[in-house]
């Protein structure tokens, strides 16, 4: 038991595909430095240092997303706790540090005075972290921690939760890594694992102009840019690259038309770089580019059509009032 007697209150189940998965991450390394067009799972982006970075981004004046997802939580927080019944369990896919989960977490307690929650994310040191602030803030809290990717915390779903009911919550925008066809079918597999007396709250970010969402991904100071070369920093770390992080430059451009930003590494002149774990060696011509991330944005009408094809109907849309952002509150049908 930990010194503030929350040592009972914890339990942390580590699942393939977490921050320590050496071996997928080498394959994704290889497979996607030898592709072409060259890419990487966006999910690679979050070890230990890609977290750390992720969280200074979301204090950045132009990342407007953490702040309008704020205000609709705190302003409908209480109305969303009356709506899940009473010793419903909180799931969160890739809770992070949980800042804004808190919002949450305080409605449910005020209403139950007890509460588990089953953070899924895929750095462990992550949930160790805010799991351990969590439970020193909240006496009535219980916490069971899922270090892997969303379908492994989702397959442990059933055991951790003993069938009651449940909320789960995914967050901060994160179904925009997914294309739109994805996101449906991502939607599809959550309602499979689900019962009519859950309930799934789903963060979107909306379909805004050019001038707002990019620079949300190239901010001025420069951390988005480091958050993105992070990640070749990694595979020096992890694989024995020999990247030079400076003969990259990060590259965030929206499509309107798709309503995507499209993240790339761009090469700045032709070299080659050997990946030493690998014995791999990968060339790069002067432009070239590594393809790391998407991030989609959506209309209220293509959330209507997103949750009627995953099974869904919305129980409840809420905005910030820039418009700008969006919570639903997806019920099973």
């Amino acid at each position: 038991m930990s010194a503030d007697g929350s040592g009972d209150r914890f339990t942390l189940i580590a699942a393939p595909g977490g921050e320590d998965d050496v071996g997928g991450f080498a394959r994704a390394v290889r497979t996607g430095l030898s592709a072409r067009p060259k890419a990487l799972p966006c999910r690679y982006l979050y070890d230990q240092e890609g977290s750390r970075l992720f969280e200074e981004i979301c204090t950045l004046d132009e990342y407007y997303l953490p702040r309008a997802e704020r205000e609709i939580l705190e302003a409908h927080a209480g109305e969303l706790a009356a709506l899940v019944p009473a010793g419903t369990t909180l799931v969160e896919l890739g809770s992070g540090s949980a800042r804004k989960t808190r919002i949450v977490i305080e409605a449910l307690l005020a209403r139950a005075g007890r509460l588990r929650f089953v953070p899924i994310d895929v750095s462990r040191s992550m949930l160790e972290d805010s799991s351990a602030a969590l439970l020193a803030d909240y006496p009535g809290l219980e916490i069971v921690a899922v270090a892997g990717e969303y379908q492994q915390g989702l397959a442990r779903l059933g055991a951790i939760t003993d069938g009651g009911p449940r909320l789960i919550l995914w967050l901060g925008s994160n179904i925009g890594n997914f294309d739109r066809a994805e996101a449906a079918a991502f939607l599809r597999r959550v309602r499979s694992r689900m019962t009519g007396g859950d309930r799934m709250l789903v963060g979107a970010d909306l379909r805004k102009e050019r001038a707002i969402i990019e620079p949300a991904y190239d901010d001025a100071a420069g951390v988005t840019a480091r958050f993105s070369k992070n990640l070749l920093a990694r595979i020096n770390r992890e694989l024995g690259g020999e990247f030079d992080c400076d003969a990259f430059r990060h590259r965030a451009a929206y499509q309107v038309e798709a309503g995507r930003v499209e993240i790339h590494l761009v090469s700045e002149r032709a070299q080659r770089v050997r990946v030493g774990a690998l014995d791999l060696e990968v060339d790069f011509e002067p432009g070239e580019t590594i393809h790391i991330e998407d991030s989609y944005k959506w209309s209220p009408a293509e959330l209507a059509e997103l949750a009627r094809a995953a099974g869904f109907r919305i129980e409840r849309p809420w905005t910030d009032r820039g418009d700008r952002f969006s919570e639903s509150l997806l019920a099973p049908i």
